[in-house]
């Protein structure tokens, strides 16, 4: 059997997200291997508001681009990974606090370069905001990844009872 992406691990609740999608309230509800497409959700919380109580852009960037990594990964290799190279964010309409929904596709696949969109709606359905975005294609050591990360939260309980 050939090794799988470390992403359906995700998937199938076998490892946390990242603790980005987790600050973002992000929720896989459909990906499918092969498929290049994602449906997710997120939460807006009340700390991502500017002032006149609407979610700043920065977080609905962040969330676009949360979309559009899982849609890419759905057809990476198990030692692939795929880092953005450029963002285009066009925002619609404010975002208020509550539920948001991403979709995201794959556009085209080339053999380093990967090309993608992404949407966000509110729970009734009203588009926010859409993304496009460049990918390039690495091959990544994730046993390096993992042990890297293994490190970090080692280090960070330290510095918690030091």
């Amino acid at each position: 059997m050939a090794e799988r992406h470390p992403f359906w691990e995700l998937v199938e609740g076998r490892a946390p997200y990242p603790r980005c999608a987790q600050t973002l309230g992000m929720k896989l509800l459909v990906a499918e291997p092969g498929s290049g497409a994602v449906s997710v959700q997120f939460e807006a919380k009340p700390e991502f508001a500017n002032p006149v109580g609407n979610i700043q852009g920065g977080f609905l960037s962040a969330m676009l681009d949360d979309t559009i990594g899982p849609s890419i990964a759905t057809i990476l290799d198990a030692d692939q990974f795929s880092p953005t190279l450029e963002l285009k964010v066009s925002f619609l309409r404010p975002a208020r606090v509550g539920k948001l929904f991403g979709q995201g596709r794959v556009i085209h696949q080339g053999r380093s370069i990967v090309f993608t969109e992404a949407e966000l709606t509110d729970s009734d359905g009203l588009l926010i905001a859409r993304a496009s975005a460049t990918s390039r294609i690495v091959r990544r050591a994730w046993e390096a990844v993992k042990e890297r990360d293994g490190e970090r939260e080692t280090e960070g309980e330290d510095a918690k009872q030091g």
